[in-house]
């Protein structure tokens, strides 16, 4: 049976995708090139289902959430209220998961981050 490798791409829906790119490099960091091609750091990803009514990923029109790996969860909440972004109040720690954190992006996406154990 053939397997997929890996994650190849996630791609978001946006009235201006241009400043929904820029908002991801200059508020996360993430430098994608003119296609979108970036280059992320090996570590774990999570592939997880949730039932339908889940309020987890905010909206209950948002079918997907993205998460992303931080080394630093505080460091990067900080630097995302800096920048002026919709940052959730709480944080969550899962023992042996680590610790987890959301932004809102412009277009109205909740964002995971999470900073493995």
């Amino acid at each position: 049976m053939e397997r997929v490798q890996g994650i190849g791409g996630y791609f978001l829906r946006a009235a201006d995708p241009a400043a929904l790119s820029a908002w991801y490099r200059d508020c996360l960091g993430l430098d994608a090139d003119d296609h979108g091609l970036w280059s992320q750091a090996a570590g774990p990803t999570v592939f997880a289902t949730f039932a339908s009514d889940t309020d987890y990923f905010g909206s209950p029109s948002q079918q997907a959430m993205l998460n992303f790996r931080v080394r630093d969860l505080d460091a990067m909440l900080a630097q995302l209220r800096a920048k002026g972004a919709d940052v959730a109040a709480q944080t969550q720690d899962m023992e042996g998961v680590g610790r987890f954190g959301w932004v809102t992006d412009p277009a109205g996406n909740r964002v995971e981050l999470w900073q493995p154990a």
